[in-house]
């Protein structure tokens, strides 16, 4: 892996490895992303099953699809 250093004053670019250490971080920092992104996307899914669920039981009693988005 590689990273950019930009000298601000001289506009200067010098592209350098990462050491071991900062590449182990970037692999952490991405794994811990993933996890993150993951359990946003059960809550999301988790959010969406039981909306459908509860919209399922209120047609069973009888309520319209109007009814049911008014509430």
């Amino acid at each position: 892996m590689k990273r950019t250093v930009v000298n601000c004053a001289t506009g200067e670019q010098t592209v350098e490895d990462l050491t071991d250490d900062e590449i182990a971080e970037v692999e952490a920092a991405r794994a811990a992303h993933e996890e993150e992104l993951a359990a946003e996307e059960a809550a999301a899914a988790a959010k969406a099953a039981a909306k459908a669920s509860g919209d399922a039981k209120l047609k069973e009693l009888g309520l319209t699809d109007e009814e049911i988005a008014a509430r």
